[in-house]
């Protein structure tokens, strides 16, 4: 097709390729439905491409036909392959439909899996099942199979929540009367060994951080130690880098509960969360964790925790100055609790031993933010006696900072 000349008005705007599916905006223009669809749904434009007039995001988009028939035989004069004819777009019958086959056990597992490749094709098929209900169906779907104990169908449930988590998710799953029962649900999920399961299990992570992320104190106060229990243990079994993140915002979230803080700790939190930093994960990873670890070192057992892993200090070490800012400020947090409330002698000589020392000394040399130099400086200048003192310190380091 590269070396036939092809009508202009064939030719999408937006892609500048011969259209498949031509669609006309309110505008009047008209468009490859696909390029249009990603141009308002996922690059987020409320304006057409073309005139610059207002179009809102739920603009209906209307089927040109005529022009996909021509372009049709156009193609059949040219000898080319003709353009197959578009599947129609999904509608809130189809979707309701569906919604219905789920309440009826004989049809429950095919329209699970229907909706599930349905919110997998595209952009404007999640919306429109938004829009139709199917988060608060499978959410009920959900609640009913933890009730019940049965798993069929689980699978393609929690794929379909994970598909379609917007923004507005929060919402439709937080229903005052629901609220807890869903969060059961989904730390019940946690625990299955079902098929895929730690597939399974991201998704359930992934949904319940939506849920966790807009939730009241009310509902972060009360937290059962179940919960922590099964997230804890999902970092531990392996599930995806998502179904990590997720986790571990999840627990930031919680975090400032000092009940939510001592159930992590009890259930060896810090342990997991240093084997996790041990991997050397991506940069947020490391962020989300040196997170937790500072709010779990408030304690005095979360600081022993933490002390009590060969590799603590050095891995925290080791991540200042090398991941993020918001990391140098995570690890430099961390590290001050415990000079401040468990500066043995020989955490201090470990302090020294794996470059925190150093490390310290080099936050007041670079251009780091002079908070974080000011906290540097009150822990060196607060044991600087004891590391003069050091066999593995070099006098000179610190010289300039006087205890």
């Amino acid at each position: 097709m590269d070396e036939t000349e092809v009508p202009q008005f064939f030719i999408c705007p937006i892609s500048l390729q011969i259209m498949r599916d031509p669609v006309t905006a309110i505008t009047g223009i008209t468009y490859d439905r696909e390029s249009m669809e990603h141009w308002l749904f996922q690059a987020n434009n409320t304006t057409c491409p073309v005139t610059q007039q207002p179009l809102p995001r739920d603009s209906y988009l209307t089927p040109n036909h005529t022009l996909r028939r021509l372009i049709q035989a156009w193609c059949s004069t040219k000898g080319l392959d003709r353009i197959p004819t578009p599947k129609p777009p999904l509608n809130k019958l189809n979707v309701l439909s569906l919604i219905r086959g789920i309440q009826v056990q004989e049809f429950r597992v095919k329209s699970l899996r229907k909706l599930e490749v349905l919110a997998f094709e595209h952009e404007r098929n999640r919306i429109c099942m938004a829009e139709a209900g199917v988060i608060q169906a499978i959410a009920g779907f959900v609640v009913a199979c933890y009730r019940s104990g049965e798993t069929m169908g689980l699978e393609e449930a929690l794929s379909t929540l994970y598909l379609l988590r917007t923004e507005s998710m929060e919402t439709k799953l937080l229903l005052d009367e629901n609220n807890d029962q869903m969060i059961d649900s989904l730390i019940w999920v946690l625990g299955l060994e079902i098929n895929n399961h730690l597939t399974v299990k991201s998704h359930a992570i992934s949904v319940l951080k939506k849920i966790i992320g807009k939730a009241n104190s009310e509902v972060l106060g009360r937290l059962k130690p179940e919960f922590f229990q099964k997230i804890v243990r999902a970092l531990r079994e392996g599930i995806s880098q998502e179904g990590v993140n997720a986790a571990l915002h999840i627990m930031l979230e919680a975090c400032p509960w000092g009940r939510n803080r001592l159930i992590m700790v009890e259930n060896e939190a810090i342990f997991e969360l240093i084997e996790l930093e041990l991997g050397s994960p991506e940069n947020r990873t490391s962020e989300l964790i040196l997170g937790i670890l500072f709010h779990l070192c408030y304690s005095a057992d979360g600081r022993a925790q933490l002390l009590s892993h060969a590799a603590a200090v050095a891995v925290i070490t080791k991540r200042l100055l090398n991941v993020s800012p918001t990391a140098n400020d995570r690890a430099v947090l961390i590290l001050s609790l415990i000079c401040k409330f468990s500066g043995t002698p020989m955490v201090l000589e470990e302090m020294v031993r794996v470059g925190a020392v150093a490390k310290l000394c080099m936050v007041l040399q670079l251009n780091c933010d002079s908070y974080l130099k000011d906290k540097a400086l009150e822990i060196l200048r607060a044991h600087s006696q004891v590391w003069k003192a050091s066999p593995c310190m070099e006098i000179t380091t610190l010289s300039n900072y006087p205890g």
